[in-house]
């Protein structure tokens, strides 16, 4: 276990993520948003119940100033194989996802993104900084910094009082 890994940064928008297509997004650009990380599946048990409530989550508050950024996982029992567009393809078809869906992505061990080796210290769970499962959320402020983390039973409806709260409603 040890100790937890050193991050030098403190937002969320000093990092430049990929998207499903391999292009930079420098998250500068969601200053000032409210932003719901999460890691998510296009195969477990969890997706259809997460990515129908993300959807409406944020076709409520999009133009509030909040946004969801996803990060498809294929870490915990492979339940992301395909390739980073087909996870956008699979959110944005079956979904109607109208927010990002970046660049798969490593949750946790040495590989892990950079931005969830942030999320992680800035906010631990159940597990430590370790990411337990799929469809783990991060609520961000404005300033980037973490307000809060949800584990993947969580589902995104029961936080909607807390994205409002942020929001200032």
């Amino acid at each position: 276990m040890g100790a937890s890994p050193s991050v030098p940064e403190k937002s969320i928008h000093e990092f430049t993520v990929k998207d499903s297509r391999g292009k930079d997004v420098d998250l500068s650009t969601y200053k000032g948003k409210i932003l719901l990380v999460v890691n998510v599946a296009s195969k477990c048990g969890f997706t259809d119940s997460n990515y129908t409530q993300l959807t409406e989550l944020y076709n409520r508050y999009r133009d509030k100033g909040f946004e969801i950024l996803a990060f498809p996982c294929n870490q915990f029992l492979k339940q992301e194989p395909g390739t980073s567009q087909e996870a956008q393809e699979f959110a944005c078809t079956r979904y109607k996802a109208e927010y990002p869906i970046f660049q798969k992505i490593r949750c946790n061990g040495p590989d892990a993104a950079p931005i969830y080796k942030f999320l992680k210290v800035s906010k631990s769970g159940f597990l430590g900084a370790r990411i337990k499962w799929n469809f783990t959320k991060f609520l961000v402020d404005g300033e980037g910094r973490v307000i809060d983390r949800y584990g993947t039973t969580t589902s995104p409806l029961a936080i909607e009082d807390d994205i409002k709260k942020a929001l200032g409603l």
